[in-house]
């Protein structure tokens, strides 16, 4: 069986990357955190790898906005890299601050345009929103980081900028349109929600979107922080053992595999 090769990229204020590592490791993956300059003299390194993950944090302090300096250096050091990963298919994902660094370089939505089409901006509350939440998975996406999961997931968010804003109204239609909406934000049943279960006051209650193709995953909630279900308060999930982060992962392994 193929041993899936993960690269987690890092960079000062990055956080997250050890939980990340963890998630994909539980799921038999064999994963590398590498900081962002250790591939400044082998750009291509990043095309040996089969999948490509942006981890949760504070990227340089989110200076400026978050994710934004990231999102440009990765774009003016790697572009033509990072769109050859993207465009082949494999899977890449970006977690919290990892999704507003796909969208703000413009990975996402789409990847050929490689434009920023939206925006990730300060939460209605004005204030760093930590909770669980629950999220609705859309029926018609064809994301395969979500193949088979439940309609209804419970994870935690953790950010202080997860309001997604689309740049125009054509941006929102088209998301729609071509079933790239992936998670909204929740009641536990099922209906749409307010806050505090819709934490930041997102358009239409986005909490992560994907490309046409369905490789590239953005979002705002943790699933590295629900990969088993004792870390759940009311020890929630599937199969008893683990939790819906764990399957999110676990969908991309078995699409490389």
């Amino acid at each position: 069986m193929k041993r899936v090769k993960v690269l987690i990229l890092r960079t000062a204020g990055i956080n997250c990357d050890f939980e990340t590592q963890s998630a994909f490791e539980l799921c038999g993956a064999h994963v590398e955190r590498l900081h962002i300059n250790c591939l400044a003299n082998n750009k291509n390194k990043i095309l040996n790898y089969d999948i490509l993950a942006f981890p949760g944090g504070f990227s340089y302090g989110d200076d400026i906005s978050s994710g934004k300096i990231l999102a440009n250096e990765i774009k003016n050091k790697f572009k033509d890299q990072i769109k050859k990963f993207a465009l082949s298919g494999r899977p890449i994902i970006g977690i919290c601050n990892g999704f507003q660094i796909l969208v703000k370089m413009g990975l996402l939505p789409d990847p050929c345009l490689f434009e920023q089409m939206a925006t990730l901006s300060y939460n209605d509350s004005d204030k760093f929103e930590c909770r669980w939440i629950y999220l609705k998975t859309e029926e018609k996406t064809n994301c395969l980081w979500t193949r088979d999961i439940a309609s209804i997931i419970s994870l935690p968010v953790a950010h202080g900028e997860g309001k997604f804003i689309p740049k125009e109204k054509k941006v929102l239609e088209k998301l729609n349109k071509n079933n790239q909406i992936v998670f909204r934000y929740c009641t536990k049943e099922g209906k749409e929600a307010d806050y505090p279960l819709c934490p930041n006051g997102a358009t239409e209650n986005i909490a992560g979107i994907c490309n046409k193709k369905g490789n590239i995953l953005g979002l705002m909630p943790h699933p590295e922080r629900y990969v088993l279900s004792l870390q759940h308060p009311c020890r929630e999930g599937y199969n008893g053992e683990y939790g819906w982060g764990k399957m999110i992962f676990q969908n991309a392994v078995n699409a490389v595999k």
